[in-house]
């Protein structure tokens, strides 16, 4: 037998079997250690999270490898920027992921309540009860929690003339960020960018079509939403004009050059007559090609690549000015925007391809040489622009994800205007409701269906403790006021307003959000308990 053969045993029936060589670098854990090992590493993700949830929660900054210094309490970018390596803890950053890109909104509330599911879990497994039962008691659970959002919410009367409703919902949104100070007018512009681009009678939002531009400098009040589009570039030649009023503009993806063979060539000049004529065939071709554009009737074009001195000191002769090296994205939604259409090739301009817009602009920042360009007033204007400014690069990146957690609650609305109350009161109402549904089953998982109602009151103790307040006593409080006012939005009263109604207080959540939140957390946490067996290769 060869060196390399696999040693073979035989087992008390002579059944052979294999060795693998790598069986002793394998670890492996089994039942409830492997169980307890998951929940243990889920709480320490939650555990990072609690402190950043609700209006006054704190900030974290991430460093990362490289230097790069990131400061947010988004829970999505958080837990995104975090080096996680844990198998069980990578699930929990999934679990934010997914609550980003469905609602963009309760990243951080959804993580805080898998690792509180969690815990009790492990309260219950602790008292001999299988994990599966846990498990169909927090499913149960759950659907009574869904139940009770659905019979507690209220719909959001909001129009076009009346957007009032919105803002508010936008500005909760806002609370807990760093923008906090701006609240309203981040608030309306999320508002108005979403109403510029809705398709109201489908009830649909495309995000595509709201553009973000950042420039550090300013601050955060000079954030301004453009209802256009907005270039990083300027105008090709500095004595070109800066102001364009009713341009027809020319968007062009073919260069301002001659046309070059697609084979191999080799052009040989001998004589200075011979490069002569070069230098005038050259000309012609650029003549021409100004030419067609200006028998279209252009009077701004708009090109995907660049062009040399040559063409540039052409198109000012021609009066024409020009915008060279917009990428591809920005030709898109300024095509969508002027309702122009992209042209590939000098021989295609016509009239009808040409874009129109009431003004295009060049603006300039502060004392640098900065320029950028705006185009205003578009043909069709369901594409706008974001423009936000700030002290510096960390402000300006977090402004614009909290503008974007506001434009995401706001489409949602868009979808669906019912809303429940924040401040924690529809998870106690949640809570309540899921108590006495739990004293009618005769089963184990009423259990779990208690311990599911237990793990809702830890969002509102996260945001007692996070506002200063005495965690225990106010969720105390809370569950009282409900009960005995049979109010389901009374909750925690995290900005010291006096009054703990949510209601008076107008602070509002989608309930798609918030459904969202609870399904999503329970079904990760059933995922968690059903794995009993772990094989990790070391």
């Amino acid at each position: 037998m060869s060196n390399n053969a696999l040693p073979l045993s035989f087992d008390e029936f002579g059944r052979p079997f294999i060795i693998l060589r790598e069986q002793a670098a394998k670890e492996r854990k089994r039942g409830v250690e492997a169980i307890k090992s998951h929940i243990l590493a889920a709480r320490a993700i939650c555990n990072v999270m609690r402190t950043s949830l609700g209006p006054k929660g704190m900030d974290k900054m991430l460093v990362s490898a490289d230097g790069d210094v990131t400061i947010t309490n988004d829970g999505a970018t958080i837990l995104d920027k975090m080096d996680v390596e844990h198998h069980i803890a990578n699930l929990l950053v999934q679990l934010s992921k997914s609550q980003d890109d469905e609602m963009g909104d309760g990243t951080t509330g959804v993580v805080v309540l898998a690792g509180a599911l969690l815990e009790h879990a492990e309260a219950l497994i602790d008292r001999g009860i299988h994990p599966i039962r846990i498990a169909d008691g927090f499913e149960m659970a759950c659907q009574v929690a869904i139940d009770k959002l659905k019979a507690i919410a209220d719909t959001l009367e909001w129009s076009k003339e009346n957007i009032e409703p919105l803002i508010l919902t936008a500005m909760t949104t806002l609370g807990s960020k760093i923008i906090n100070r701006n609240q309203r007018q981040m608030a309306e512009i999320a508002v108005n960018a979403i109403l510029a681009v809705a398709d109201l009678d489908r009830r649909d939002v495309n995000l595509d079509l709201i553009k973000f531009e950042t420039k550090e400098g300013g601050t955060i009040g000079d954030t301004m939403l453009i209802n256009g589009i907005l270039l990083d570039k300027e105008f090709s030649h500095p004595q070109m004009p800066k102001l364009l009023k009713e341009p027809k503009i020319a968007i062009l993806t073919c260069p301002f050059e001659p046309p070059k063979p697609k084979t191999k060539h080799k052009v040989d000049v001998t004589s200075v007559e011979a490069y002569k004529r070069l230098a005038v065939l050259e000309q012609n071709y650029f003549k021409t090609q100004v030419e067609q554009l200006k028998a279209a009737g252009c009077t701004l074009a708009i090109c995907q690549w660049g062009f040399d001195d040559e063409a540039n000191h052409l198109l000012l002769q021609q009066q024409l000015p020009a915008v060279r090296w917009v990428g591809g994205v920005e030709l898109e939604l300024i095509a969508i925007a002027t309702g122009g259409r992209i042209i590939p090739r000098f021989e295609e301009v016509s009239k009808e391809k040409l874009g129109n817009a009431a003004t295009v602009r060049e603006i300039g920042f502060g004392t640098t040489k900065d320029r950028m360009l705006v185009i205003e007033g578009c043909a069709n204007s369901r594409a706008v622009t974001i423009f936000v400014r700030g002290g510096n690069k960390m402000i300006v990146e977090e402004a614009k994800r909290s503008i974007h957690d506001a434009l995401c609650v706001t489409r949602n609305l868009v979808r669906d205007n019912r809303v429940v109350y924040g401040g924690g009161s529809c998870e106690v109402a949640s809570s309540l409701a899921i108590t006495q549904a739990a004293e009618k089953i005769s089963t184990l998982e009423q259990y779990a269906m208690r311990a599911f109602a237990d793990a809702l009151e830890a969002i509102p103790m996260a945001l007692a403790e996070n506002s200063g307040l005495q965690a225990i006593e106010t969720l105390a409080a809370v569950k009282s006021a409900q009960v005995n006012s049979n109010n389901p939005t009374i909750g925690v009263d995290c900005n010291h307003y006096g009054t703990g109604d949510m209601k008076t207080q107008k602070v509002y959540e989608p309930l798609m959000s918030k459904m969202q939140q609870f399904l999503l957390a329970t079904q990760v946490v059933k995922m968690i308990l059903k794995i009993d067996d772990v094989i990790v290769r070391e």
